[in-house]
């Protein structure tokens, strides 16, 4: 009878056991990364995440998101690129739902390099930024070495979000860029340049 008890207590023990199983996250892919810096996707959301260089603790990591309604992701990879050929004279700034981010463009051993600069929760107080990178590392970082920059257009689902509204700026050419699915505004006169100092 202690035998067949052991038996019944052994086989519920694995019984309960085999029911646990690990689900993989499949839903945020990796586009491209570089050192401290990746680009991220899920559904329609991308995601730049990087190590703050600005603070003391080298542990710290931040992330701006937006939204790829407007071919957004190829047109940020675009100004990025077009900055190293013709560099701009200021920063960019671009103005996404939550944050402020500047495109800061150095030359860095002779070769021309950009580093994110993130004013968080657009406030001029707590600012964010990045490694610098050069076009190498920008076409590694936007999956255009990879092959993954084909993942940009598929399986985006338009959603309401709170994006509505959102433009970015070209403080160089007071130039507006859609950043979500609003129509960019054709501006009455021209449109003052957000310019925030660092």
């Amino acid at each position: 009878m202690k035998k067949i008890i052991l038996l019944f207590t052994c086989m519920f023990g694995i019984s309960v056991f085999s029911q646990i199983k690990v689900l993989k996250n499949e839903t945020l892919v990796e586009i491209g990364k570089d050192n401290s810096v990746g680009l991220y996707k899920k559904d329609d959301k991308f995601t730049i995440n990087y190590q703050d260089l600005n603070t003391a603790n080298l542990n710290t990591f931040r992330s701006f998101s937006f939204h790829n309604m407007n071919k957004d992701v190829e047109g940020l990879y675009k100004m990025i690129t077009d900055g190293f050929i013709d560099s701009p004279e200021g920063n960019i700034v671009l103005e996404l739902p939550n944050d402020i981010i500047e495109l800061h463009y150095e030359k860095n051993f002779g070769q021309p390099t950009v580093q994110f600069i993130q004013y968080i929760n657009k406030n001029k107080k707590y600012v964010g930024k990045s490694q610098f990178l050069n076009k190498k590392q920008v076409d590694k970082l936007f999956g255009k070495t990879n092959g993954k920059s084909v993942l940009y257009e598929r399986a985006v689902a338009k959603t309401n979000s709170s994006t509505a509204g959102a433009t970015s700026y070209n403080s160089s050419t007071s130039t507006a860029i859609p950043l979500d699915d609003t129509p960019a505004k054709k501006p009455t006169s021209s449109p003052k340049s957000k310019k925030y100092k660092k």
